[in-house]
């Protein structure tokens, strides 16, 4: 996941320098020296560096981009998710703000809302400086699947998903659209009901088809992410948000609309829902509180 972020960016150019870290040694020098091998065939100038240690070499970093931690095992809790990954989290969080104080934080390590609130916590930075990656990717599964229906251009399909990442996403048809036409007059309710469906367990269905993550999407996903505030582009996207009373919210981060630019979030953008959208946002708000208070508690023991 980290390594295809990496190789999209420094592909599309963004930025100067990228450095790849892992703890196991061997590997981020590995992948970063492959990706840069490449730079002559891809006819890109980025240059990549993998590193174990020795992190002065990220000194300075304009985004840092989180994707470590575990996969969720069988026979394992939800909790000893979060704990296993709030441990792996808040130690790379306090060793990245050490070197980079001025950074803007990605996070894309699960479970994605629980572990952007993690970095928050530890690195004290504002909260439109800690950002997590989700709704691009939720949407993109979303979209994809809408293009596949009606056969056209997913260039042509726009779309909004609020709430948690996780079985309690809320994808919203009133507010996608194909090429401007609601997309609820091109395609019947029950098809488009097993769409959000297969949307909602779209991380699911690629662990049961592969056995491990996905990582192209995703990395395309981050990537986005990091060249809007490295252009500073201030493009909307479905992130996931520190909400301070947005949607009726507090205290917790969660998939909302946002202008994404240098400075990270710049605006949250608040949108009318009706009863069914606000009940349905509400069961992923409880959700998301729940996994939040444990993660709190955790925290409060490390």
């Amino acid at each position: 996941m980290g390594a295809t972020t990496a190789q999209i960016l420094a592909e599309k150019e963004v930025g100067h320098n990228i450095v790849l870290i892992d703890v196991k040694k061997g590997l981020a020098e590995g992948k970063a020296l492959d990706i840069w091998q490449s730079a002559p065939i891809g006819l890109y100038d980025t240059r990549v560096k993998g590193i174990t240690e020795n992190l002065h070499e990220t000194e300075n970093s304009d985004v840092i981009v989180i994707t470590s931690g575990l996969p969720r095992k069988p026979g394992m809790s939800r909790e000893d998710l979060i704990s296993n990954n709030a441990l792996i989290v808040k130690h790379v969080t306090e060793n990245m703000v050490k070197y980079s104080p001025n950074a803007i934080i990605i996070v894309v390590s699960n479970p994605l809302d629980i572990m952007a609130y993690t970095s928050y916590i530890t690195s004290g930075f504002e909260s439109q400086r800690v950002i997590g990656m989700a709704g691009i990717l939720d949407t993109a599964r979303y979209r994809s699947f809408i293009a596949d229906e009606l056969d056209c251009s997913p260039k042509d399909i726009q779309a909004v998903i609020l709430g948690g990442h996780g079985d309690t996403m809320v994808p919203l048809p009133r507010y996608t659209s194909v090429a401007g036409v609601p997309v609820t007059q091109l395609i019947k309710k029950d098809r488009l009901d097993t769409i959000i469906q297969r949307t909602i367990k779209g991380g699911g269905e690629l662990v049961k088809l592969m056995g491990t993550s996905a990582w192209t999407a995703p990395g395309y996903a981050t990537a986005r992410m990091v060249e809007a505030v490295v252009y500073n582009q201030k493009r909307y996207f479905p992130i996931s948000s520190y909400l301070t009373g947005q949607y009726g919210i507090n205290g917790i981060f969660f998939g909302v609309p946002a202008k994404l630019g240098k400075n990270g979030i710049e605006e949250i953008l608040e949108i009318e829902l009706d009863e069914e959208e606000q009940k349905l946002l509400r069961r992923s708000e409880k959700t998301v509180h729940e996994n939040t208070e444990t993660l709190k508690r955790i925290l409060e023991e490390i």
